[in-house]
């Protein structure tokens, strides 16, 4: 992890946990839906600002993925926002298919608590 090839102002505005992530909310760009939460390295951000398609660090499997690279349920981006604090990103996507690995279109619709 690291700031490989990610604009130095950019990445000195994030404000990491202690792993080096950052939390990223994706979220449909035309209807606001909230799709998922993934995270974020400056790789994988700087990647995920440079090939249009979403890039997420896999906290589990210590490897980046990219969004719908195996399922097909691709994210393409449309834009990415930092939080007034910069500590999460907002990341508006044009989502293909179901955004959750249980095949639903969102990881937020199990329900109220």
């Amino acid at each position: 992890m690291g700031t490989v090839g990610l604009d130095p102002a950019v990445a000195a505005r994030l404000k990491h946990d202690p792993a080096g992530l950052v939390p990223a909310i994706a979220q449909q760009w035309d209807t606001g839906e909230v799709l998922m939460l993934g995270w974020m390295d400056d790789e994988a951000l700087h990647r995920t600002l440079t090939t249009g398609r979403v890039t997420y660090f896999s906290r589990s499997r210590q490897e980046y993925w990219v969004k719908g690279e195996t399922s097909g349920h691709r994210q393409w981006v449309r834009s990415v926002r930092l939080d007034c604090d910069g500590d999460a990103l907002l990341v508006a996507v044009d989502q293909e298919g179901p955004a959750c690995h249980t095949g639903t279109r969102s990881c937020f619709d199990a329900g109220s608590l």
